[in-house]
């Protein structure tokens, strides 16, 4: 598994299924009606169970580049951070603001929540279009950015859950790049 170490925050990089993570939270890429969709959406709504869909009916959506937090329900998960990723409208309509807002405003309801571990998916890179290079790039300096910026923070362990592997390898790049060790 390839790590990177940013103050006490273990960030590493695992190929599978977010659905079956063993942490405090689970981050979902959901779309602005929060009531399931395609995806890792559709997955973690089918993993959770139909009280996942109850619990974000109550949620009233959320904004692209927000998020929102509801118990994990049957996911090995305690919680799910749903967070809504810009459809990629080719760079010029702030897609990078708004990616890199899905990953701040995460880690802060984590933060705010007591969240010690969580895992992220490539948010924006499925059916939304975004470009898997640039968007992992803006997951790694934003979640490493937070870090630095809050070197006291209760999150101990951020997993990038990598569906297949061109995912892992452009995360892997993105570590590469961000000037931290790869073990």
């Amino acid at each position: 598994m390839n790590r990177l170490q940013i103050n006490q925050t273990t960030l590493s990089l695992s190929k599978g299924d977010i659905t079956r993570c063993e942490v405090d939270a689970v981050v979902n890429a959901a779309n602005e009606s929060l009531l399931g969709g395609g995806g890792v959406d559709g997955a973690i709504h089918r993993a959770a169970g139909p009280e996942l869909l109850a619990a974000c009916r109550l949620l009233n959506g959320c904004p692209t580049g927000e998020a929102k937090l509801t118990p994990g329900f049957r996911l090995k998960a305690t919680h799910v951070i749903h967070t809504v990723g810009p459809v990629w409208r080719g760079g010029t309509h702030g897609e990078a603001e708004l990616l890199a807002s899905c990953y701040q405003k995460s880690l802060e309801l984590a933060e705010a929540n007591g969240i010690r571990t969580l895992a992220f998916p490539a948010i924006s890179t499925g059916i939304y279009g975004y470009p898997l290079s640039q968007a992992t790039k803006i997951a790694v300096a934003t979640v490493r950015k937070y870090l630095e910026n809050h070197p006291r923070t209760i999150i101990t362990e951020i997993i990038f859950v990598c569906f297949d592997d061109a995912t892992l390898r452009a995360y892997e790049q993105a570590f590469d790049l961000s000037g931290g060790r790869i073990d």
